[in-house]
This record gives C-alpha cells, sequence and structure tokens, in this order.
C-alpha cells in the first residue's frame, strides 16, 4: 500500500500535534513531580514539534515554557536545601 505525499503529511502533523501536547502536560505535570526527568522531554518534544511544524504551535510553546519552568523549578528548591532531591513539607 503506497501513501501518497498528503497522507504523509497528515500523519507526520499529527504526529507532531501529538508531541506538542505531550510536551504541555509533561511540562505541566513535572511542575510538581519528577521535574528533572520531565523538564527536558517537555523541552525536547516541544523543539521537535515546532520543527515538524505542528499546528498546535501555542501548546508546543507552553510546553517548552514549562519544561524550563521544570529546571528552575529544581534549580531553586535543591539551592534551598542544598540537595539535588526536595520534598513539600518536612
Amino acid at each position: 500500500m503506497e501513501f501518497t505525499a498528503s497522507a504523509r503529511a497528515r500523519t507526520g502533523t499529527r504526529d507532531a500535534d501529538g508531541m506538542a501536547v505531550a510536551s504541555f502536560v509533561l511540562g505541566l505535570v513535572g511542575l510538581l513531580v519528577l521535574n528533572v526527568f520531565l523538564g527536558p522531554v517537555a523541552i525536547v518534544l516541544a523543539s521537535l514539534a515546532l520543527r515538524r511544524g505542528t499546528e498546535r504551535r501555542g501548546r508546543a510553546l507552553l510546553g517548552l515554557g514549562l519544561g524550563v519552568a521544570d529546571l528552575l523549578v529544581l534549580a531553586v528548591l535543591a539551592s534551598a536545601d542544598g540537595t539535588v532531591s526536595w520534598t513539600f513539607g518536612g
């Protein structure tokens, strides 16, 4: 079965749109947990989605911003107690 150019373009755009949404969700969740892992993943997915021409450019940009914010939150909280890990309370 041959894929036409338009079918490949639709599949590529759909993949890029999925990456944009995933970067937004991972960046948002990363603000609360596992920001050392989810922040960079959100940044990479957002960059790939933008490079592939997603139709959800706003979500990709939000994912990129949230990924950077994840790393900034980690840096601030880690410098506050002098460790790489942090916990709420206590």
